[in-house]
């Protein structure tokens, strides 16, 4: 299995406007953070994790020329809103993009792109299928998919596992159950927003404890904010299995 992280950063905490902080001014590649997403490449399919407002930007910057499917955590617009540009792998592939996600976060895509779905389709929109999942493992094209149900605040959010690799973001608990799922991962990838306590993100010690717990051989985490720091100096006090994930970052599994 390959990774790709196309986004690790969030809006949370980042400037929308010109702004003179200390990881804005860093000439630190790592710390320039698209939005979290990311991209897996398993037994010949390639899919992606949500397709936020930087989707067309991470496709051409990972000069991905094909794919196959695309998972959704939830409903919030830095996960979803950049769908529409996946008609180009339309026009490439002939063929719709399968959608997976809750039921919730599916009828949000309906609504907030519904030219998609309306009556009259008009020429070039993209062509999507929508296949609801619950907290039931199911099979995609042929290996097994494990969603891990998350809470972000009080939002049920979707992590993913497959194999040895699993992927949360936006969540600030994870259930019992839900810990049970991650058992034995080799691959974590857990949301760490900021250092200070958060409403609805686990803060950098918060996801270290989660680690610790489940001691997976490696954990990166993701859904970083410019309040977290710069990469470097952050780095510099994790723990011997921990990294910060970062944008072009590629693992092997």
């Amino acid at each position: 299995m390959r990774v790709e992280f196309l986004g690790t950063g969030t809006s949370q905490g980042v400037p929308v406007i010109a702004c003179d902080c200390v990881v804005c001014r860093s000439t630190d590649p790592r710390d320039q953070r698209l939005r979290c997403s990311v991209l897996i490449e398993h037994r010949g399919r390639v899919i992606v994790i949500d397709t936020g407002p930087d989707f067309r930007t991470q496709m051409l910057r990972a000069r991905v020329r094909h794919l196959d499917a695309v998972l959704y955590t939830h409903r919030h617009k830095d996960h979803v809103a950049g769908l529409d540009d996946i008609r180009s792998f339309n026009f490439r592939q002939r063929q719709p993009m399968p959608l997976f996600g809750d039921v919730d976060t599916l009828a949000a895509i309906r609504q907030e792109f519904s030219y998609i779905f309306s009556g009259e389709q008009y020429p070039g929109i993209p062509q999507v299928e929508l296949y609801p999942i619950d907290d039931q493992p199911f099979e995609l094209f042929d290996f097994e998919v494990i969603p891990i149900p998350v809470l972000h605040y009080r939002m049920p959010v979707l992590g993913f596992r497959i194999d040895n690799f699993a992927y949360v973001t936006d969540a600030n608990y994870i259930p019992p159950e839900s810990m049970r799922r991650l058992e034995g991962v080799e691959v974590l990838v857990l949301n760490a927003l900021r250092h200070e306590p958060h409403l609805s993100h686990f803060t950098l010690a918060e996801a270290q404890a989660i680690v610790q717990f489940l001691q997976p051989r490696a954990a990166y985490f993701t859904h970083i904010s410019h309040l977290l720091g710069l990469h470097e100096a952050t780095e510099a006090h994790l723990h011997a299995n921990e990294s910060l994930a970062y944008d072009g970052l590629i693992i092997e599994i």
